[in-house]
């Protein structure tokens, strides 16, 4: 019953993140910049999820067919591929990961495409990763809310999941 509580306690989101988020979050950090790495590692800990890391993409997307993670947090791009990979291993194997792209030099019209493509939000490495928690969070309840739509659908067809 300790033990239980203890890791309650170390993965519940902290500074006011607790609201609809499931206490046991994970992402899943694909980088190859290890200070980003750790930046992005130091803002989930203070937050008080938990995560994984890739170096490549080929990793990233091994580790994300697990079904484990509610959140992809990477590049647009790495040596060994795009982060449309993940949406295809997304669709592929039918899992609800939000993914969240970390850019240096990305305008507007990428931004949009982006979006558009399925990435969840793009956030500017240089300035806005210490909100990476606060977009985790809308994250984590997208994925909640696609992890759902089977249910809502089988209840409005009649069926019973």
């Amino acid at each position: 019953m300790t033990r239980a509580r203890e890791t309650t306690e170390k993965t519940k989101p902290r500074v006011g993140l607790t609201s609809g988020v499931v206490d046991d979050t994970r992402i899943l950090i694909v980088c190859d910049d290890d200070p980003i790495t750790e930046c992005l590692k130091t803002v989930f800990r203070e937050a008080g999820f938990s995560w994984k890391t890739a170096k490549n993409m080929t990793e990233g997307c091994e580790s994300a067919k697990s079904g484990r993670f509610q959140l992809v947090v990477c590049p647009p791009l790495l040596s060994d591929g795009s982060w449309r990979r993940l949406i295809e291993v997304a669709d592929h194997y039918d899992l609800s990961f939000e993914v969240v792209l970390l850019a240096r030099n990305f305008d507007l019209n990428e931004w949009a495409e982006a979006l558009k493509d399925g990435a969840f939000d793009v956030l500017d490495v240089i300035s806005e990763l210490p909100k990476a928690a606060e977009v985790a969070t809308g994250a984590f309840r997208a994925a909640l809310l696609k992890r759902s739509q089977p249910l809502k659908q089988a209840a409005y067809s009649g069926r019973v999941a």
